[in-house]
This record gives structure tokens, C-alpha cells and sequence, in this order.
């Protein structure tokens, strides 16, 4: 007899095999593999932790998708869009070179309390990524900077097979396909459904503004834009 994995085991082995991609970027252009470096650091303990805690069954979820981890964000811990304080909690670590950006996580941690809470939340939906690797610009100047897949057709074009097979992979995960959703309600959204059309990921895909969009530039609309968030994670499905 076969034993069912849990979700949070076909998780930890997606991110076992992300540990090992290999992918030639262009000049200039780099990808952060927090799974890779986890080798080296306290990440793959702090993203058992977590999953273990919260996805330990067979539960069906919905998948929300952000664009790709910000470098000084998830590809620094491995866990999408969660803070660190609560990761810290869970597993008792301390991790260097996280800075997330505050208003933006304390915009999705309120939109999880007023869902539920996290318990009901991640039984309800797993968090990921378009692109599950974080990409990175040098500038001008030297610097590293966060890049977005879709900012230029090359960079889409490498990181096109990579979309592909890691959705694929975590629909497989036991995913409620009826509805996904994308957080980024620009060209992230318009690159997933593109994609979907061909694919039929999803039944259908709702957008949602970016916490970022919506903290920096929509601050007074905060609220409109939380019931928004809630009134979408609340829906079954195409009527």
C-alpha cells in the first residue's frame, strides 16, 4: 500500500529540487536560491518548521502567487510573504540580512488575522511565487537591486521553462484549481493569466493589488483594499 504524502511534504520536496536548479542568466543578472544557501544557513529548519506546523495533512488548498521573492525578504527565509518575527516563533532562529518591507507585511499579517487567523488561513491557501527564485539586477552604480521576470522579454524568456514546471509541480500538491489568485494586479497578473489561458492552471484568476501598491501609494484605501482581499478569499469557486 502507498503511503499519501502530506502537503507539507510534496512542499518540502519542491523546494528540494529548486535547491538544485541551475539556470544561466545573462550578464548583470543573478537568481537567489534560498533553498540552496539553506546549506549553509538556518533557513531549511526555520521552512521545515513552518510547514510542518501549518501543512501537515492532505487538505486541499488555493494558491495565491506573488512574482518572485524579494531578495531581502523570502529568498532570504523561504517562506512567501510571512514575517520574521512569526517565523522566529516557529523556529527559533535568528536571520541575518532579512528586511522586509513593514507596511507591506503588516498589511497581508492583517489581512490573515481578519481572515481567521494563520491556522485557518494556510488550511485554506498555500503562498508562492510565478517565479519561485528571486531575481536580482546589478545597476549602474554596482549595486544589487530586486528584478521582476517580466521586466524584460529576455529575463522572461530564460526563466519561461522554469514558471512553467514549478506550477505545474505545486498544482500537484493538491491544489483547489477553481480559483487562483495573484497578488500584483499589473503585469505580474497579466503574465499569469496569459499563461493560464494556455495552460487552464485555473478555472479563473483574480488580481489583487500589491500590499506595496497599496501601503505606499493607497494608504487611505486601506481598508477598502482589505475587504477587497477578504471579500476574494472568501469566494468557492466560478459561480
Amino acid at each position: 500500500m502507498v503511503e499519501n504524502k502530506t502537503f507539507s511534504e510534496k512542499v518540502l520536496e519542491f523546494n528540494k529540487q529548486l535547491s538544485q536548479s541551475s539556470i544561466s542568466m545573462p550578464e548583470g543578472f543573478s537568481l537567489i536560491n534560498p533553498f540552496k544557501e539553506s546549506q549553509k544557513n538556518q533557513v531549511n529548519k526555520l521552512v521545515v518548521s513552518f510547514y510542518s506546523h501549518y501543512y501537515n495533512d492532505e487538505l486541499p488548498r488555493k494558491m495565491i502567487l506573488g512574482s518572485s521573492p524579494a531578495r531581502r525578504g523570502t529568498a532570504v527565509t523561504g517562506v512567501p510573504f510571512e514575517e520574521l518575527d512569526h517565523l522566529n516563533e516557529l523556529g527559533g532562529l535568528n536571520i541575518k540580512g532579512f528586511s522586509a518591507n513593514r507596511s507591506s507585511s503588516d498589511f497581508l499579517q492583517n489581512v490573515i488575522v481578519n481572515y481567521g487567523g494563520r491556522e485557518k488561513f494556510y488550511s485554506d491557501f498555500y503562498m508562492g511565487f510565478v517565479c519561485p527564485l528571486g531575481i536580482t539586477k546589478t545597476n549602474s552604480k554596482g549595486k544589487e537591486v530586486n528584478y521582476n521576470y517580466y521586466e524584460s522579454k529576455r529575463i522572461e524568456e530564460v526563466l519561461y521553462p522554469l514558471i512553467l514546471k514549478s506550477i505545474e509541480e505545486q498544482l500537484n500538491f493538491g491544489i483547489d484549481q477553481s480559483t487562483g489568485y495573484c497578488i500584483g494586479s499589473g503585469e505580474n497578473f497579466k503574465f499569469l493569466n496569459r499563461i493560464n489561458k494556455k495552460y487552464q492552471f485555473f478555472e479563473e484568476i483574480i488580481p489583487l493589488e500589491h500590499p506595496r501598491f497599496i501601503t505606499q501609494y493607497n494608504s487611505k484605501r486601506k481598508d477598502y483594499f482589505m475587504d477587497k482581499y477578504l471579500k476574494a478569499f472568501s469566494k468557492r469557486g466560478r459561480e
